[in-house]
């Protein structure tokens, strides 16, 4: 009788990494186990003078969050190796790549409904049970335990992540390379062990899109809210705070999605 779950020897900054099988026997995407715990979310631009400030308004007002739940949640962000077995899996059209390059590139081109029955899939694969995560897990994930603009610092670096070109349209130097997405893992890992928490693409989470400051939602088109920004971002939109929203059945070369698995 197969194992239910994988549990690999390693350890990402003290956080366990584990893998669901899958009924073939293969391993599903890694996952990192974090413990729930209190933070501070949105806009939380502290400089050395001590003020907040430099994000959105819908970013604001910051507000204290318990995480009551530990949580697992992707170390990478979706690859299409992993995407496309779904794909094949189901008879679904396999997403385009923009002639970029597939297997540990992050997946693009998949619309919220898909990243949803990607999730559901893989649920049913493993019997654990999977989703997209919510923007609170979202952040307090990307944040890993800081309060700053990025999780090395306040300070953009392409030392630590892909967000774009230099603001006079070269290729950054050094470790982000990349015109376009970069391979999952290609920078640090935040404090957590997540990686690609800033910049390469934005991320689909659960959440029907609303302003932290009013209770009313857009139900009506339910755009759901994207994180972390993309590779054509630039610095002002990969923060850690940074809120996106686009509709369930928008694809886009920026897109893709990081999973979270519930205990």
């Amino acid at each position: 009788m197969r194992k239910l779950c994988f549990q690999e020897n390693l350890r990402a900054f003290g956080r366990q990494v584990f893998r669901d099988y899958l009924k073939d026997g293969s391993k599903g995407p890694q996952m990192v186990w974090i413990a729930g715990g209190y933070f501070q979310m949105g806009d939380m631009n502290v400089t050395v003078t001590s003020f907040q400030g430099g994000g959105f308004d819908n970013e604001k007002p910051v507000h204290s969050v318990f995480i009551t739940q530990d949580f697992g949640i992707g170390r990478y962000e979706v690859t299409f190796a992993e995407y496309d077995k779904f794909a094949q899996a189901t008879g679904r059209k396999k997403p385009d790549d923009e002639g970029w390059g597939r297997g540990n590139r992050p997946v693009i081109n998949v619309s919220w409904n898909e990243a949803v029955a990607y999730t559901q899939w893989l649920a049913t694969q493993t019997g654990k049970k999977y989703r997209l995560p919510t923007e609170t897990e979202w952040e307090y994930a990307a944040r890993g335990g800081t309060i700053t603009n990025y999780w090395w610092g306040n300070t953009a670096s392409h030392e630590y992540a892909n967000y774009g070109k230099e603001p006079w349209g070269a290729l950054a130097k050094g470790k982000d390379r990349w015109e376009y997405t970069a391979p999952v893992g290609s920078f640090e890992p935040n404090q957590f062990g997540i990686y690609d928490t800033v910049g390469n693409i934005w991320e689909w989470t659960q959440d029907i899109y609303s302003d932290y400051s009013s209770s009313l939602s857009s139900e009506a088109n339910s755009h759901r809210v994207v994180r972390g920004g993309s590779w054509s971002s630039g610095t002002s939109t990969c923060r850690a705070a940074i809120r996106g929203y686009n509709s369930p059945g928008a694809h886009a070369s920026s897109i893709g999605f990081r999973l979270l698995r519930e205990p």
